[in-house]
């Protein structure tokens, strides 16, 4: 057989002479690509999407689940999410290398260019756009765009390096999922979202001063002034404790709209939630070493078993609390 003679198997073909090293090199190169592209999305940040979008949604038209909406409507916030984040990194490139935390994302060790990326985001948000728009409305279609535009411009660009309130009202960025779930059911928005709205908001800081306390240092470096590093632990934990109330105060007055079912379990999370955040600060007061991943992870809990607790109660659709007065 001579040399560049093609071996035949099957339907395929490769050149006698290739390099099987090099076709593995450039595969692994095309993988890398595509996760890097994905990493930039922020996919378990998106988590929040699912947990907040689909229970609103059901809540919104109580005893129905629109399957098809539903699934347009995650694929639109998904989208106008995973650009939200993707501008984030974009915008923060300098500091995410400045962060242990950090240092493995996509623009941190230049997997995918700052060029590339800001291309990547602006697609992802006119896709988002096009999908809700047509799926749904154009009120639910122009909140995600607010949303991209509040998350980038104001958080990112504005409070995030110059407050440390940053993540208190930077946060309201992650609140929006309730009102675009809404929308796009409803073509408006009503006291329902704006309340559960309220809960996320609240939520925010206590999740994210959890995660900052445990990462100070990384933040101290990277110079954004998050609460727990320009503030005393006592200092921090003690707004956590505010916030967390603030959140299952918030909780229970959408109790109004649903049933029994959303009313208990927004009764024991939220118990549950405020006796881990209570011993994080006890703790703190009495010197003790302390674990604040703890309440980062029971945050996250919190806020699926709410909302799961409401989906249940909207798909059950028993009476309300409000009706029965």
């Amino acid at each position: 057989m001579r040399l560049g003679e093609r071996v035949t198997s099957g339907d395929s073909s490769i050149p006698a002479d290739a390099d099987p090293a090099s076709a593995s090199s450039v595969s692994s190169r095309i993988r890398g690509t595509i996760l890097a592209y994905i990493a930039l999305t922020k996919p378990r940040v998106i988590e929040l999407l699912l947990v907040a979008t689909i229970p609103v949604m059901l809540q919104a038209d109580r005893g129905h689940v629109h399957i098809g909406l539903i699934a347009a409507t995650l694929v639109g916030g998904w989208l106008g999410a995973g650009s939200a984040n993707t501008l984030n990194m974009v915008a923060d490139a300098d500091i995410d290398q400045k962060m242990r935390r950090t240092q493995r994302r996509p623009l941190a060790r230049h997997a995918v260019s700052t060029h590339s990326a800001l291309i990547f985001g602006i697609i992802l948000a006119a896709a988002s756009f096009a999908v809700l728009w047509r799926a749904a409305n154009l009120l639910s279609a122009l909140l995600v765009m607010a949303t991209i535009a509040f998350y980038v411009g104001v958080y990112t660009l504005i409070l995030k390096r110059r407050t440390s309130q940053n993540v208190v009202w930077g946060g309201a960025a992650g609140c929006m999922p309730t009102l675009v779930g809404w929308a796009a059911v409803t073509g408006n928005i009503s006291w329902q979202p704006l309340v559960l709205f309220a809960v996320i908001f609240f939520w925010t800081p206590p999740h994210t001063w959890a995660l900052a306390m445990r990462y100070k240092e990384d933040y101290k470096a990277a110079g954004v002034p998050m609460l727990p590093v320009v503030a005393t632990e006592i200092q921090v934990t003690r707004q956590m404790v505010f916030y967390t109330w603030a959140t299952v105060v918030a909780s229970l007055v959408l109790v109004w709209g649903a049933s029994w079912i959303y009313a208990a379990v927004a009764l024991l999370a939220g118990l549950w939630f405020l006796n881990r955040v209570h011993k994080l600060y006890s703790d703190t007061k009495r010197g003790q070493e302390v674990a604040p991943l703890k309440v980062f992870l029971q945050s996250n809990e919190y806020l699926a078993i709410l909302f799961c607790g409401l989906a249940i109660d909207a798909i059950v659709n028993l009476p309300t609390v409000s009706s029965l007065f």
